[in-house]
């Protein structure tokens, strides 16, 4: 299994950004996929769920109806799209997979930095 983030980077407060995350080693249609953020001296905390079939989606209260989480259409691909960026939102992206059906198995990508600062 191997989860690689992108789509980082430094953006002014008010802007957008768009997070991707690339799976493979794993048959992607098959399982719900997250994304954690954890910013400086604070726990990890879970920003957005998709289901499987991309049909369910659940928000944390500090992102609904800011951010997006969708997945790909033709590729093993997951997507947060963030709208209206304020400095709280500043943290390390990381894209989480949940494996196996009985015994599960926790997998992290290595995390992509986002920083809303003007």
């Amino acid at each position: 299994v191997q989860l690689v983030e992108s789509g980082g980077g430094l953006v002014q407060p008010g802007g957008s950004l768009r997070l991707s995350c690339a799976a493979s080693g794993f048959a992607f249609s098959s399982y719900a996929m997250r994304w954690f953020r954890q910013a400086p001296r604070k726990e990890r905390e879970l920003v957005a769920r998709i289901s499987s079939s991309g049909t369910t989606t659940y928000y944390g209260d500090s992102v609904e109806g800011r951010f997006t989480i969708s997945r790909g259409t033709d590729k093993d691909t997951m997507f947060l799209q963030m709208n209206s960026l304020n400095p709280d939102d500043t943290a390390v992206y990381y894209c989480y997979l949940q494996y196996g059906l009985v015994y599960s198995t926790d997998y992290w990508g290595q995390g992509t930095q986002v920083t809303v600062s003007s």
